[in-house]
């Protein structure tokens, strides 16, 4: 599969999406350490043979006035006071820390297109092809797999370096549903593939 990948780095992105301790914390401890250290060989991976990469946070200002209190999944997240602007929980885990040139891109809602300039940014670059990791795999990765497919990327989803609080419906996503929109290789292929570009 790495061959058939056809990865051009000059029209591919890495987005890293919600690798956050407020999230990561959710992760069961079996699946969290294999989860990341998935994350650090993708992104040594990606900076070593020059793809560029942008990292996707879910951040909220004092008092969450980005929430609706109509949105179910997000007022749970208010309510457990998770993503504040400025805190530990809403800071990228030190593992995947983005360097000083890697954009980072905040977000309110599930998916890394919605209410972003993600879509700008991505056409300003001529990017055409997206490789996904992130937590969690019916959160921020559905939903932005989703979009992409809808704006015409070309989508790609490391399976390995995504993770869900359930791992049913991380398998299910995984295994069922991802494959009709995009292509789902593991971290290992992916290595591979940019070794091979």
């Amino acid at each position: 599969m790495p061959k058939e990948l056809g990865i051009d780095k000059a029209s591919t992105v890495l987005l890293i999406m919600d690798y956050q301790n407020d999230v990561l914390a959710d992760i069961p401890d079996r699946t969290r350490k294999p989860l990341i250290d998935n994350a650090v060989k993708i992104l040594e991976i990606a900076r070593r043979t020059g793809l560029e990469v942008i990292h996707i946070a879910n951040v909220f200002r004092k008092g969450y006035p980005e929430i609706n209190p109509r949105n179910k999944i997000f007022s749970q997240v208010k309510a457990r006071g998770m993503y504040k602007e400025g805190s530990k929980g809403a800071s990228i885990s030190p593992e995947v820390t983005p360097l000083e040139n890697e954009i980072i891109i905040a977000k309110h809602r599930s998916s890394a297109f919605h209410g972003t300039d993600l879509e700008t940014i991505l056409k300003a670059k001529g990017i055409t092809q997206l490789v996904m990791i992130g937590v969690a795999t019916e959160g921020c990765v559905l939903s932005t797999v989703r979009q992409a497919v809808d704006l015409d990327y070309s989508a790609i989803v490391i399976s390995d370096g995504c993770a869900d609080p359930e791992q049913e419906i991380h398998d299910a996503l995984i295994q069922k549903i991802f494959p009709r929109e995009a292509t789902v290789i593991t971290t290992r292929e992916f290595i591979l593939a940019l070794e091979d570009v």
